[in-house]
């Protein structure tokens, strides 16, 4: 491998954009557009296949020529779990809203995404050439829902398209790449590439792969990438499209063969020089994360999705669920979005063990509640709080995994030690309190400490066999491997589940 040059060339990073909206309001259609026009020809058929991200290239108005990277976010998993884990991988989101809809719950959902990622946004009013099509009224739209668009007193930028038609479409690549120069975004051509890992997966005969999105520096033949406990050494590397590459740059989606393990999507990656490097860089991280696990608890874990009818809602069942407190499990929030429960909510949480989907002052769509009966998702929705509250309560205590508690009823002292006979003790005592019953398990103890278990097969009293010894001196049998001598104590307990 060549050896970097110490200086720094700083360059300005062509722009990673995701566009996010309401189901059917365009998404895949503007991006299929811009694919094909932008894209060279004959090239754009089955990029998505090979990997969920697709580099353009758009010539400005001043004629000049600017690549643009898109992430590919219908279906896309990379994006999802980044969504809900509030990560970031994109530079600008395209917020798409129909014309003839306005906004909708998934829109609303789409901004907290974008806004959690905290990167700039612009507006695309989709669908434009329809017959049903009201401009202004969708622009009063978002406005009602504290999107403030330009013209209509706020300063988020906004172009008006028609994906199928190809209306409007230069000038929201305009928009794109104005708003990434706003942003001033730089990398550094001459430093080792760091990025995300935006997707990855076993293949059958690759071998494990994974797709990597570059946020500095430049990748090469040679190096050897890192993420997680995983490396990889770069010999086989590819472009969007699939092609056999030797260096990768800035905002470049590429695709590592030969990873040691499946790193995790969503994690970052940073790159080393050597083999050594790279397997001395993972044992840090499985060293580090052995510590950590010391601190973390390993109780089982309750998933909750939460959707509500206004943020203001999400925040106080956040409070309610602060007040439960267990030491036999843990809750994780999963997600949190304002809008109506939808089917590709139950298919998120369908993977998840003890998954909940709660809903406040919200719908649950036909889809997800047919869905979800078919996948066994438990979803519930409240309209007044602390019937949610009292619900989540009892939920949670449902889902609490059973524990054997131990509940002593009698101790009782041995006076004396009769026989032994294939590990059945016969012995006399007295008993010092509670009750001691036949079939019980009994510790033994010797000055206080234990020093083995028995069970109780017989006791007599009065020279009668009896269930139970409630006071006086009695005769006992019991079962067990440890040697009991005259001055122990035994304590029956009973195996309560709690």
């Amino acid at each position: 491998m060549s050896k970097r040059p110490a200086t720094p060339n700083i360059v300005k990073r062509p722009p990673i954009v995701v566009v996010m909206g309401h189901i059917d309001h365009g998404k895949s259609t503007l991006l299929d557009t811009i694919r094909k026009s932008n894209v060279v020809e004959g090239e754009a058929g089955g990029i998505t296949q090979h990997l969920s991200a697709y580099v353009a290239t758009h010539t400005t108005k001043e004629d000049v020529k600017e690549n643009i990277t898109f992430l590919d976010t219908p279906g896309h998993e990379a994006f999802q779990k980044m969504r809900l884990r509030g990560a970031d991988v994109a530079d600008v989101a395209i917020l798409v809203v129909s014309a003839e809809d306005g906004v909708k719950p998934q829109t609303l959902e789409a901004l907290a995404s974008i806004e959690a990622a905290h990167i700039p946004f612009l507006v695309a009013i989709s669908k434009i050439d329809k017959p049903g099509a009201d401009i202004p009224r969708t622009q009063a739209s978002l406005i009602e829902n504290g999107i403030y668009i330009e013209g209509m007193g706020g300063d988020i930028p906004w172009v008006a398209i028609s994906a199928r038609a190809g209306t409007g479409i230069d000038d929201l690549l305009d928009l794109v790449v104005l708003t990434a120069d706003l942003a001033d975004l730089k990398g550094d051509l001459n430093s080792s590439a760091t990025g995300k890992i935006i997707e990855a997966k076993l293949d059958r005969k690759r071998g494990n792969t994974a797709t990597l999105m570059i946020k500095d520096g430049t990748l090469r033949s040679g190096d050897f990438v890192v993420s997680g406990s995983a490396y990889s050494p770069v010999r086989i590397m590819e472009d969007f499209q699939g092609k056999p590459i030797k260096e990768a740059g800035l905002s470049q989606p590429v695709g590592i063969v030969g990873w040691t393990a499946t790193p995790r999507v969503g994690d970052t990656f940073t790159v080393v020089s050597t083999k050594r490097e790279a397997e001395e860089a993972i044992e840090n991280v499985t060293l580090v994360s052995s510590a950590d696990r010391r601190d973390v608890s390993d109780l089982p874990v309750v998933p909750i999705l939460i959707k509500a009818d206004v943020s203001g809602s999400i925040d106080a069942i956040l409070h309610e669920l602060d007040k439960f407190q267990s030491d036999r499990i843990s809750v994780k929030i999963i997600g949190t979005a304002v809008g109506d429960v939808t089917a590709s909510d139950v298919q998120n949480v369908s993977a998840t063990k003890n998954a909940l989907i709660v809903g406040f002052n919200v719908k649950v769509e036909r889809p997800a509640k047919e869905l979800a009966e078919r996948l066994g998702v438990e979803i519930d929705t409240f309209n007044i709080i602390y019937e949610l509250s009292d619900w989540l309560d009892t939920a949670l205590k449902n889902r609490t995994p059973k524990r054997e508690e131990k509940v002593s009823t009698g101790k009782a002292k041995i006076l004396r030690h009769f026989s032994v006979q294939k590990n059945t003790h016969v012995l006399g005592g007295r008993l010092d309190s509670g009750v001691l019953k036949s079939g019980q398990t009994v510790r033994i103890l010797r000055r206080d400490i234990e020093i083995g278990e028995g069970e109780i097969k017989n006791i007599q009293q009065a020279k009668s066999n009896v269930s139970q010894v409630s006071d006086g001196e009695f005769g006992i049998e019991i079962n067990t491997r440890t040697d009991i001598n005259a001055g122990d104590h035994v304590e029956a307990f009973d195996l309560v589940i709690t």
